[in-house]
Formats: C-alpha cells, sequence, structure tokens
C-alpha cells in the first residue's frame, strides 16, 4: 500500500490479520480444535495442557475416561492421590491434582457441580471468577471460555505472540490483554472464527513458525506488508 505522494504505507492491523487467517484457513482447511467429547473434558484438558503438549494431555485424558471418572460429580470426589496416578502423563501431575480440585470445588460450590450453569454466567463476569481459582491464567481461562463453552473470547499463547511480532503486528513484550484485544477488535466476535483462527496459528507455530523458523515454507511467506 502507498500514499498520496508514492511512500510505503503498512495495512491497518485489521487487514493484516483477517488476510494471515485467510492464507492459514486455505492452507489448513478446519482443524476441528479443540477435541473433546464435552464440555467437562475440554476443561480438564485446559487445565492439563499447562507445560505440556498435547499429546501427553490425550494420554491423561484417556487414563480418566478408562477409569470411569471424566465427569465433575467422580472427579470430585476421587482421592487426590488417585486423580494424580491417572493424569501422570501430563506432567506436574501432583501440581495439576490440585489445579483440579480447585477448579472442582469451584464448580461445585458455586454451581452445584453443572457446567451448563456455570456457562450461563455472563462472559466477562465468569471470565473474572475463572481467574481467582487458584491455578487458572488468562490462556486457561479463555482457553475454557471459548472451547468448553462457546464464548467469543480469543485464546493467546507464545506461538500467538510470536507470529504476530513476526510479522510486525505488536511490539516485543505487548501483553496477553493487548494481544488479545487485537483479535477482538479486528474480527467479529465469533466463537468458531476464534476457534479455527488460534488452532491455525497453533499449527503454524509447530510447522514453521518455530523459535528457529522456516519462513521460506511458510504459507505466509508471501503476505503483503507493504
Amino acid at each position: 500500500m502507498r500514499t498520496a505522494d508514492g511512500k510505503k504505507q503498512s495495512p491497518g492491523k485489521a487487514v493484516l490479520i483477517r488476510d494471515i487467517y485467510s492464507v492459514l484457513d486455505r492452507h489448513y482447511g478446519d482443524l476441528k480444535w479443540w477435541p473433546g467429547e464435552t464440555p467437562f473434558e475440554v476443561i480438564v484438558g485446559a487445565i492439563l495442557t499447562q507445560n505440556t503438549s498435547w499429546d501427553n494431555v490425550a494420554r491423561a485424558v484417556a487414563n480418566l475416561k478408562s477409569a470411569g471418572m471424566l465427569c465433575p460429580f467422580r472427579l470430585y470426589s476421587a482421592p487426590p492421590g488417585r486423580i494424580a496416578e491417572l493424569i501422570r502423563p501430563s506432567g506436574y501431575y501432583n501440581v495439576k491434582t490440585m489445579r483440579l480440585r480447585h477448579f472442582l470445588h469451584f464448580l461445585h460450590d458455586g454451581f452445584g457441580g453443572d457446567i451448563d450453569e456455570m456457562f450461563r454466567l455472563d462472559t466477562l463476569e465468569l471470565r473474572t471468577l475463572l481467574l481467582s481459582v487458584n491455578g487458572i491464567g488468562e490462556e486457561t481461562a479463555d482457553s475454557i471460555l471459548l472451547y468448553a463453552g462457546g464464548k467469543p473470547v480469543f485464546v493467546v499463547d507464545a506461538y500467538t505472540k510470536r507470529l504476530l511480532q513476526r510479522h510486525w503486528i505488536i511490539p516485543e513484550g505487548c501483553s496477553y490483554a493487548g494481544v488479545k484485544a487485537i483479535f477482538e477488535s479486528c474480527l467479529p466476535p465469533d466463537p468458531a472464527v476464534y476457534n479455527q483462527f488460534h488452532a491455525l496459528i497453533v499449527q503454524t507455530g509447530k510447522d514453521f513458525c518455530r523459535k528457529k523458523p522456516l519462513c521460506g515454507e511458510c504459507p505466509l511467506r508471501l503476505l503483503n506488508h507493504e
């Protein structure tokens, strides 16, 4: 893009964000993320995925399923040692057992263990409450709201920040809230779009936008910043 006097002018953030989505969506198609058969399974996965890979989380979730404990009431009444044993593949299993239990107490004390009742709250109110639960940070809270609750909340992670920095959309050190606000101001409040876009960014981060990037192979290599 150029001004009337011929000088280069960068396109607005909204244009760049939408272009990134379009290019990645054409490249990957529907990634069908987040995998999970129930909202509670998604919530458990969101808590367990902290500081580990999804493959490890999937093994832990499979253990809970096999034991018949992937339900709010059964997990709530299970001994901590039993939970830790089942979620061991996710790493930091003692810490994550406590985080799960903190959430389960929150769910039972505030909503009688009813996930649907919890999601009837106003989105911002529920987000504030989730952030008050020991062990739930912004990324986990937003993952719960978007993927389990279908709320129009954009999830930001390290891949998101890295990709936006490398395309000169945000400066280094931009806050979680700042990055989240960019997406939510540039895109319609559509949970399906937020879901797919975050999945696309994560996949791009794994495939191309690594710490040692493969820029020459990335589908975003021809994105026009001029």
